[in-house]
C-alpha cells in the first residue's frame, strides 16, 4: 500500500531547497509511527518520492508526496500523524491511500496551474502582454536543461493564460519532455512587452494528471489511469 499526501509550502519556507525538503520529510516520516517501508542497504531510508520538485522561492498549495507503507493504514490516521510531524508552514491538505499497482505520482503529472504575480514597474506591461501571447502562433523562449540551454516554442506549452487581479493564472505543461516554467514564460512575456523580466511571486495552485479517458484532473482525484 502507498499513501499520496497532499501538502502546501507557505511563504516562510519558500527558500528551503528541494533537497532539504527531501531530508526533512524523511525525518518527519520517521517520527510519525506509521508503518513506513524502508529501502534496503547500508543506509535505509523511507521509500518516498515527490510528484514534482518545487523550485526554490516558490510557494504552493498542491504538492504531492508518494510514500510506500509496509502495512495498510486508514486515511484519517495517516493525515493526523503527518499533521503532528509537520510544521504549520507545511500544512497537510489531504491524503489518499492507493495500492502498489497505482502508478507513481511523478509519472502521472502532465501540467500544473500557477498564480504568477509580477512586481515592479514592468508588471502592468507583463500582464497586458498575456493577450498577445495567447493570440500568437509561436513564442520562442529558452529552456535550461541538464545538457545546456535549448530554444523552445512556449506557445503550445501554455495550455491557458489569463491576467486578472494583478496576477497571471497559467496552466503550463510539466512533463520530462515538455515543460514550461513560470520564469521562462515571464521572460517571453517581457520580450513581447519590450520590458525587462520583472521579479515575481510564483504560487503553485494544482498538479494535474491525465486519466484513462484523456481528461485532465487534479492529481489526487485521478481514478482510472
Amino acid at each position: 500500500m502507498r499513501m499520496l499526501l497532499r501538502f502546501g509550502k507557505n511563504r516562510r519556507l519558500r527558500f528551503v531547497s528541494h533537497l532539504d525538503m527531501q531530508r526533512f520529510f524523511q525525518r518527519a516520516l520517521n517520527r510519525t509511527g506509521l508503518p513506513i517501508a524502508f529501502s534496503q542497504g547500508f543506509n535505509p531510508h523511507p521509500v518516498m518520492s515527490f510528484a514534482s520538485a518545487l523550485a526554490m522561492g516558490w510557494t504552493s498549495e498542491y504538492e504531492v508526496l508518494d510514500v510506500k507503507l509496509s502495512a495498510p493504514m486508514g486515511r484519517g490516521r495517516v493525515e493526523e500523524a503527518m499533521r503532528q510531524a509537520l510544521p504549520e508552514d507545511l500544512p497537510v491538505l489531504g491524503a489518499r491511500m492507493v495500492d502498489d499497482r497505482f502508478p507513481a505520482a511523478m509519472a502521472l503529472v502532465r501540467c500544473a496551474d500557477y498564480r504568477i504575480t509580477p512586481e515592479g514597474e514592468g508588471a502592468p506591461a507583463i500582464l497586458a502582454a498575456a493577450e498577445a501571447f495567447c493570440a500568437a502562433k509561436h513564442v520562442m523562449g529558452v529552456r535550461k536543461t541538464k545538457s545546456g540551454e535549448r530554444e523552445i516554442d512556449m506557445r503550445p506549452l501554455a495550455l491557458s493564460l489569463e491576467a486578472r487581479e494583478g496576477s497571471l493564472y497559467a496552466r503550463l505543461m510539466l512533463t520530462e519532455r515538455d515543460t514550461l516554467k513560470p520564469d521562462v514564460l515571464l521572460a517571453g512575456l517581457a520580450g513581447l512587452a519590450g520590458v525587462e523580466a520583472p521579479r515575481s511571486r510564483v504560487h503553485r495552485l494544482r498538479l494535474l494528471g491525465e486519466d484513462a479517458a484523456g481528461e485532465i484532473a487534479p492529481l489526487m482525484e485521478l481514478k482510472s489511469v
